[in-house]
């Protein structure tokens, strides 16, 4: 399947969550088999080359994307989550959103000094929350290899911004316009 073929398994829906926004929706790519298993090899072609320890997936598509990775990588899966949704003892970040302020965790530990991670989500816009993660990550002690994303929307900037602060970023479906 081509790269076009996974992208018009991607609905999108016109004026969500407000006026002039075109959501990307991959619900739909990963409800259909072969979409999400080329999808994730795609994505394992990117991730396998970089050898990681972990693969560490953003709340909450990032977690589906980045377990079905870790499998086909052999690695470990870690999940970066919202505040206050982890039971252990975290270590987390405060970062600027558009509307306000968020944090994200993880586990204390949970991520060994000089591990090698890439970082994943279904979809990079701005950029504010995997920069974020990634900041959480090198505080950890442990390397970014790559930001790996399903889909990039290139004119909201979020890949621009995660190369400026020096982590590499791919994508394997990009998406013009907001």
């Amino acid at each position: 399947m081509s790269a076009d073929g996974l992208a018009a398994l991607v609905r999108t829906i016109p004026d969500f969550p407000k006026p002039g926004i075109q959501f990307r929706d991959i619900t739909t790519l990963l409800a259909d088999a072969a979409g999400l298993a080329e999808l994730v090899e795609r994505m394992a072609a990117r991730a396998r080359p970089l050898d990681p320890a972990f693969i560490v997936g953003i709340e909450a598509r990032g977690f589906i994307l980045g377990a079905a990775l870790a499998h086909a990588l052999g690695v470990g899966f870690v999940p970066v989550r919202k505040k206050g949704k982890l039971p252990g003892r975290t270590v987390g970040i405060d970062y600027v959103l558009e509307y306000g302020t968020d944090r994200l965790e993880l586990h204390e530990g949970q991520i060994p000094e000089g591990a090698r991670v890439v970082l994943v989500d279904d979809l990079i816009a701005t950029g504010g929350t995997a920069l974020a993660a990634a900041q959480l990550i090198r505080e950890q002690g442990a390397t970014v290899l790559m930001a790996l994303f399903a889909i990039d929307l290139p004119d909201l900037g979020g890949m621009a911004a995660l190369e400026a602060d020096g982590v590499a970023s791919a994508a394997i479906i990009a998406f013009g316009g907001h």
